[in-house]
């Protein structure tokens, strides 16, 4: 029992000296504070789900659209080394119907 005495002397004398409310003048001399509309769940929800979604849609159309850049580009390297494919073969075509018919004249 000595030690708890011992803990709490240094308290003895002081223990009713402050206390935590504010006097009535006090209370009343402080002006109310301006009523703010909170944002309330519901709301701020909304406006998360909006403005993930704007954001989400925006990346996914310019990722979209770079797709659809590289994908055109490859198509018209494609279609251009088409043409020159059929070109050359169709250049090969008529050299080789020259020399066939040299080669039936011949005979």
């Amino acid at each position: 029992m000595a030690i708890r005495t011992n803990i709490f002397l240094p308290l003895r004398g002081r223990v009713g000296i402050r206390s935590f409310s504010s006097s009535r003048a006090r209370w009343e001399a402080s002006a109310p504070l301006p009523s703010s509309k909170p944002v309330g769940a519901f709301r701020g929800g909304v406006f998360g789900f909006l403005a993930g979604s704007v954001a989400a849609s925006a990346s996914v159309y310019y990722y979209v659209l770079g797709e659809y850049r590289l994908a055109n580009e490859m198509l018209s390297d494609d279609i251009s080394a088409l043409q020159k494919a059929t070109i050359r073969l169709q250049s090969y075509i008529t050299e080789l119907e020259s020399k066939v018919d040299q080669l039936h004249n011949k005979k």
